[in-house]
């Protein structure tokens, strides 16, 4: 979440699965004001992942720059465009098992 917030992603949320879901223990949603923007994002993010020794990092969506998914095995980052992100509502579907979600403070 701290990388995201200082590469300027906006609205950061991290929402806590352990217990509630098999695919990962923690889910990370943030937005990007462009394609552009949300490709560099995931980018420097799979960097710093990799820094920090997570072995595997599976990326899809880098060539639309709509929705990125970046897999790091316990963690998933979903980087969105605004419009994109409100489409699919991954928070809404997420609050109905009760699973905790934070917002970074900026």
């Amino acid at each position: 979440m701290q990388s995201l917030d200082a590469d300027k992603a906006e609205d950061i949320v991290a929402i806590d699965l352990q217990g509630k879901s098999a695919i990962a223990d923690w889910m990370i949603i943030a937005t990007g004001t462009s394609s552009r923007q949300l490709v560099a994002l995931g980018e420097k993010l799979v960097e710093r992942l990799k820094q920090r020794d997570f072995p595997t990092v599976k990326v899809e969506g880098r060539q639309t720059g709509d929705w990125i998914l970046i897999d790091a095995g316990d963690v998933i980052v979903h980087l969105f465009r605004p419009e994109v992100r409100a489409h699919y509502g991954l928070e809404k579907m997420w609050d109905d098992t009760g699973a905790a979600t934070s917002r970074l403070a900026s």
